[in-house]
């Protein structure tokens, strides 16, 4: 019997997936539950299990490419049949599927002129009205996208299910070169001296005149592929093209701003060398710093709550849980899930807490929910002896606390000097909601807290 693998939802809001790496080949044997394949979403990368057990019959959907969920990405054939089909069995599928593959290819190369053919035609037409009395179904990264590219979304005709706009509609859209032809006739007015100088500054070359110069000067250098010296291209995967698209739009969407103090963690770092054995033994589990922060940073956020906000529309949404996100680095990109609730947690809920996400992050076990409704973050590059970082806000929140590197210097103290184990950290904030008179009043608060430790950790 064969049992189809589809791609799941990861979410409410994920409506489309890309398959980052098969765990499993055609003809493998694969067990219920066993890792299939990974995927990575706007949210999460994950590995998803195998949904029978039995034998990799076909994979549909390669690495890399980006399908919609419920995709039939691969098949399975169930254990019962292949139980059934012992040993004579197994050929006859493989001789069956080899002639079968032809077939399968001749079908996509015939579609593509087809498809791309309206998609070239559609910037000539009057752009289609929006489906449903004018909503228009799309994902929060087809959305970011088109307002990156400047598409607008009601000129796009969804191919997915139910006329949903998809990435791949918009790729097609962005490679067909209409959305950037329609800023240009509309901004064409406003600068009518730009079309002019290009001739006189960059002449033709004998021979070529008029438009065909302008051919000429526009196609005569690939500018997206200047390579000088020597140089390796790597392409970018999944996760670091979802970092990237989610930094440049935090870049471009909040004001940021930064402030910086200076906290002297003696006593936090006394208490830790103190405890942090017992604590191991008697909990099974390492005592860090980073409790000591997030318990700080609630402090601060209860007392100056615009911090624990976010921005929507000219609302700004002050949110009554406390959930910290906490950076995880990654070998292969970052994640930042997040402590729910962490004002209701002690040392060591928070601790085990996050040992426990980021253990599930680097083995890609997180679940979407898991990365999702943070109010603050906590980024902490002084573990790889960062002296201070200054971090991109992570959307929606208004504010990130960056750590920087606990470490041994003189200070002065009643006019004498000491040798204290000293920490920077750095807020940046989103200047929209957050004044610097709060961000410093808040970053007082953590520093006073810290300073001044008295809760228990044992």
């Amino acid at each position: 019997m064969a049992v189809d693998i589809v791609m799941p939802q990861m979410g409410e809001s994920i409506f489309e997936g890309t398959i980052t790496k098969w765990l499993k080949k055609p003809g493998d044997k694969v067990e219920r539950d066993e890792p299939l394949f990974e995927i990575s979403t706007d949210k999460v990368d994950a590995e998803i299990p195998s949904p029978s057990a039995g034998v990799l019959k076909e994979i549909k959907v390669g690495e890399g490419q980006t399908v919609p969920i419920q995709t039939v990405v691969g098949v399975i054939d169930a254990a019962g049949s292949a139980a059934a089909a012992s040993a004579p069995a197994p050929s006859a599928p493989v001789k069956a599927a080899a002639p079968a593959a032809p077939p399968a290819a001749a079908p996509k190369a015939a579609p593509a002129p087809v498809a791309a053919a309206p998609r070239a035609a559609m910037p000539a037409s009057a752009p289609p009205a929006p489906q449903d009395g004018g909503r228009i179904h799309s994902s929060p990264l087809v959305r970011r996208m088109a307002s990156e590219h400047g598409i607008d979304l009601s000129t796009v005709t969804g191919t997915g299910a139910g006329g949903r706009i998809s990435k791949q509609d918009i790729e097609a859209m962005i490679a067909g070169g209409a959305p950037a032809a329609a800023p240009l006739a509309s901004g064409a007015p406003a600068a009518p001296s730009r079309p002019g100088p290009p001739p006189a500054t960059a002449p033709a070359p004998p021979g070529v005149s008029g438009a065909q110069a302008h051919v000429v000067l526009e196609t005569a250098v690939p500018r997206e592929k200047i390579y000088f010296g020597h140089y390796e291209v790597q392409p970018m995967s999944a996760m670091r093209q979802r970092i990237a698209e989610h930094m440049v739009a935090s870049k471009r969407v909040s004001a940021h701003v930064y402030s910086v103090d200076e906290i002297d963690m003696t006593k936090v770092a006394a208490l830790r060398a103190k405890s942090k054995d017992e604590f191991e033994k008697r909990y099974e589990t390492k005592l860090t710093f980073m409790p000591f922060f997030v318990k700080a940073a609630v402090a601060g956020l209860r007392a100056f709550p615009t911090l624990n906000a976010s921005l929507d529309g000219t609302n700004v949404v002050l949110h009554k849980e406390i959930n910290i996100g906490i950076a995880v680095a990654l070998d292969w990109g970052l994640l930042v899930p997040v402590v729910k609730n962490a004002d209701e947690k002690n040392i060591l809920g928070i601790q085990r807490t996050m040992n426990d996400l980021a253990e599930r992050a680097r083995s890609k076990k997180l679940k979407p929910e898991e990365v999702q409704e943070s109010t603050f973050s906590i980024t902490n590059p002084g573990v790889f002896g960062g002296l201070f970082g200054l971090p991109v806000i992570s959307q929606p929140n208004v504010g990130i606390l960056g750590l920087g590197a606990i470490e041994k210097r003189p200070v002065v103290i009643n006019d004498s000097i000491a040798i204290r184990s000293m920490c920077y950290v750095t807020l940046s904030y989103d200047h929209r909601v957050v004044d610097g008179a709060i961000a410093h009043q808040f970053l007082h608060k953590v520093k006073e807290t810290l300073e001044n430790w008295t809760e228990p950790v044992l």
